[in-house]
């Protein structure tokens, strides 16, 4: 009993750091769409670094190639059938009078972020839940590694929902509730998924939220992201190189 009420409190550690990087919101100080542009671009890296690097090589090594690309490719349908039955001419919807701060196309940026790291901190927090029942010091060195790896995904969040609302605590609050997913999967984990999960299961699983998140990257964050910096791609090039940096660097020096 102890280790599964350490488990759920070291995933929810996890969980929060979301959070931290959330805060970065109450230190802009002026809306720059160069800020903008660097964000979402970052956000691309971030994403696209734990696609490929963390969840699909997983994916694949649990269901063999053909399968895990497989997957892959049914997680990337799965978000274009969403966005397709969620059409832009509906959520681009003007929801005041012209001259209005909110902008649509970003917040529903933002919630596809959200929506989408939302998702792939489920098998986060069951990482961190049964690395915690084989170990205590696997569990904590599980949480520390994607709580760090947590703070830019929290960014990737908070920063276009604060664009596209002006509201800061809004955006903190919706950063917040991606991250706690993250518990949420080790919950499960606990009451529903441990005593039938198997390999093929959590295989899947990666690989079609891998193929969920590179789908928001490619279909919404860079065409935003392109626009936001003026057509400018050096702005989005060194930004989105700085979030595989600082995702891979997170990897390798804290497996």
């Amino acid at each position: 009993m102890d280790a599964i009420i350490t488990g759920l409190l070291l995933s929810l550690f996890a969980g929060l750091s979301t959070a931290i990087g959330g805060l970065a919101v109450f230190f802009i100080k002026k809306f720059k769409d160069c800020y903008l542009a660097f964000s979402l671009a970052f956000s691309v890296g971030v994403m696209t670094t734990i696609s490929f690097v963390e969840l699909l090589p997983a994916g694949i090594d649990f269901l063999g190639q053909s399968l895990g690309l497989g997957f892959f490719a049914l997680g990337a349908g799965i978000a274009f059938l969403v966005d397709y039955l969620l059409p832009h001419s509906y959520i681009m919807e003007k929801v005041s009078s012209k001259g209005s701060d909110f902008s649509p196309e970003l917040f529903r940026v933002g919630l596809f972020v959200a929506i989408g790291l939302a998702i792939h901190n489920l098998p986060e927090g069951f990482a961190v839940f049964a690395g915690n029942l084989q170990s205590p010091e696997l569990g904590v060195l599980l949480a520390v590694a994607i709580a760090i790896h947590n703070i830019p995904e929290g960014m990737s969040v908070s920063i276009p929902v604060y664009y596209a609302t002006k509201n800061r605590k809004k955006a903190f609050f919706i950063s917040f509730l991606s991250g706690i997913v993250e518990p949420i999967g080790a919950l499960l984990a606990a009451l529903v998924l441990l005593p039938f999960l198997s390999q093929a299961v959590v295989g899947a699983s990666l690989a079609m939220v891998a193929g969920i998140m590179v789908y928001i990257c490619v279909d919404e964050l860079l065409p935003t992201a392109y626009n936001c910096s003026g057509k400018n791609p050096h702005i989005m090039g060194f930004a989105f190189l700085l979030g595989c940096l600082v995702m891979e660097a997170t990897i390798i020096l804290l497996p």
